[in-house]
């Protein structure tokens, strides 16, 4: 029941009480009022009755004054109270009028009768007495008969008293009785008014309101202090402190989503500036290792529930392989072909297990239902590169669902940042490459250089350098044409692109001019080095339209750091070492001088 409705009833039951009680007490005042109307009755009959007795008695006494001293006076007194006397019939009337009965009023008239009996004796006396028959008066008023008349009024005044005492007292017992009753029935209601007004304080107020406001207030206290552990009482009754309860307990829902939302837009913001981040870093990598690194360190941040790998095709084996790692993967391989992953075939996300059945790729390791993600990376319509993640079994499903979205924004940017460096890797290519051999141009071997003389000088390690300038090249073009000396000179470039395990090495300096720097190489493994490509030149046979170019030589210049001199004049000492080759007659090897003075042998 609600609080209002217990307090209307409550009001309502204690208004009637009290009117109640008000009644009771108006009815208790009435029955007193009736008591003190019959007591002030009885003092009119008594002082009437009191009256008669003594009219008697002083009629009586004024004529046996007369009677005995012949007192004139007593006769004037005696005729005076006489005429002052009323008839029966209005004293009767007069006591009818003031409420007495039947029986009471039969009683005094008797005692009326009596009292007339005695008058007319008292004037016979009087007249006797007037005719001097002094003996016959007295003889009527001191006989016995006078005294039992007398004695007759008295007993019928004093009948007429009890009868009058007998009704007042049962009228004031009974007057006396209903006002006790209307009495304790007013105290009584005064009692259950109190009771019940004690009752309402304490139900409502304490144990209705009190305990629960006080409950309420501390919880909305914690609440408005953003403290949504806090847990509302469960008030069930139907009244406003459960409405308010209620209420209390919808506001915490609403503050634990909005807290929730907040938290994930916290998680958006801080995802969104990493990815931000990921990216501006990404499009500054120059080289593939920079791109992993960033990968790397970035991607678990992002999605912190899967670990991965990224894989780049690689371009010579045609092989996905690993470049980097993150959160110890265990399904997928470090490398497979690109057969083996359904994303990279289809070109969309893959998922093996799910909601919906799919298949699993082949480089999961036969793990059918295994929770992964393989994204490929896809640049100009091409699969470029592979993010493949692998769920972590705690990660709940809105979770995984919102990661994902970032994923995705991941496996763009990824995409976009293979596909630059590709482009730029291409481009540096084209820049640093000679068109015609394919051989680092120029340009590039002016950095390589620089490069490998300081990693030299620092480390003090050998570092060697071949000149090398074909033999009679102006030969081929004339006799030959243009076409057969850009044939002999991508024939020479192949051979120097072979000479050493690692590439980059072989470049050519423009015309017929080419250079290998051999780092590491001191002057007795370079010099074995350019007699082996001396030979193969020697043995190498070119064709231009079905015909032979003839035998191809070259000549070369070799120097070596430190033996010959500071690294910064490195290809300046072999170059002069091809110029001394070149005078000698061609076709040969010479070694530059060393730094003692002594010649090296000319091979």
């Amino acid at each position: 029941m609600r609080l209002s409705t217990i307090t209307n009833w409550a009001y309502g039951a204690t208004v009637a009480l009290t009117l109640a009680s008000g009644t009771t007490m108006l009815l208790a005042s009435h029955v007193e009022e009736e008591e003190r109307a019959a007591v002030a009755q009885r003092a009119v009959f008594d002082q009437l009755t009191a009256t008669l007795e003594e009219d008697v008695y002083r009629l009586s006494e004024q004529a046996r004054g007369f009677v005995v001293t012949g007192n004139p006076s007593h006769m004037i007194a005696y005729r005076r109270e006489r005429a002052a006397l009323r008839t029966v019939e209005d004293r009767v009337r007069h006591l009818k009028d003031a409420g007495a009965s039947l029986a009471e009023l039969q009683a005094l008239q008797q005692a009326l009768y009596w009292a007339d009996a005695l008058l007319d004796e008292q004037d016979a006396a009087l007249k006797a007495a007037q005719q001097d028959q002094d003996a016959t008066a007295r003889a009527i008023l001191f006989g016995d008969e006078y005294g039992r008349e007398m004695d007759r009024v008295a007993s019928q005044v004093a009948k007429f008293q009890y009868m009058l005492d007998q009704r007042t007292d049962q009228a004031v017992a009974r007057a006396t009785e209903t006002s006790r009753l209307w009495r304790t029935m007013s105290e009584v209601m005064l009692g259950v008014t109190a009771l019940l007004f004690l009752c309402v304080l304490y139900f409502i107020l304490k144990q209705r309101i009190l305990h629960p406001v006080v409950r309420l207030s501390d919880v909305v206290t914690r609440l408005a202090a953003q403290d949504y552990a806090a847990i509302p009482p469960d008030l069930r009754q139907v009244d406003e402190i459960g409405d308010m309860a209620q209420a209390i307990r919808v506001f915490r829902e609403n503050g634990l989503e909005r807290q929730k939302l907040e938290q994930e837009r916290e998680r958006d913001r801080a995802s969104r500036d990493l990815l931000s981040r990921m990216t501006q870093r990404l499009q500054g990598c120059d080289t593939m290792r920079d791109l992993a690194e960033v990968v790397r360190r970035f991607t678990p941040e992002i999605a912190p529930l899967f670990a991965g790998r990224l894989y780049v095709q690689d371009s010579r084996s045609g092989l996905m392989q690993q470049v980097c790692a993150w959160g110890q993967p265990t399904l997928s391989r470090a490398d497979f072909p690109p057969s083996a992953c359904w994303a990279l075939r289809r070109g969309q996300p893959h998922r093996p297990a799910g909601t919906a059945i799919d298949i699993p790729c082949d480089h999961l390791d036969g793990v059918p239902d295994a929770a992964t993600l393989c994204m490929p990376l896809i640049a100009q319509g091409e699969s470029i590169g592979l993010l493949y993640l692998e769920r972590a079994e705690h990660a709940s499903t809105d979770d995984v669902v919102r990661t994902e979205k970032y994923i995705e924004m991941v496996g763009e940017n990824i995409g976009l940042a293979l596909a630059n460096l590709r482009l730029r890797d291409a481009l540096r290519e084209m820049a640093m490459a000679d068109a015609l051999t394919g051989l680092a141009n120029r340009r590039h071997f002016d950095e390589v250089l620089s490069y490998q003389v300081e990693q030299a000088e620092r480390q003090r390690s050998p570092l060697s350098c071949l000149m090398i300038d074909i033999d009679h090249f102006k030969h081929f073009n004339d006799e030959f044409g243009h076409d057969a000396g850009d044939a002999v000179l991508q024939a020479v470039g192949r051979v120097l692109g072979k000479a050493l395990r690692e590439k980059g090495n072989a470049f050519r300096l423009g015309g017929e001019e080419f250079v290998l720097m051999m780092p590491g190489f001191g002057p007795e493994q370079a010099l074995e080095r350019a007699a082996q490509v001396q030979q193969e030149l020697r043995d190498l046979r070119v064709d231009h339209r079905g015909k032979p170019l003839g035998p191809i030589t070259a000549s070369f210049g070799l120097a070596a750091f430190p033996d010959h001199g500071p690294a910064d004049r490195l290809l300046r000492t072999a170059d002069a070492a091809l110029l001394r080759a070149k005078r000698e007659g061609r076709d040969r090897i010479v070694v530059a001088a060393a730094r003692d003075g002594a010649a090296s042998e000319a091979a």
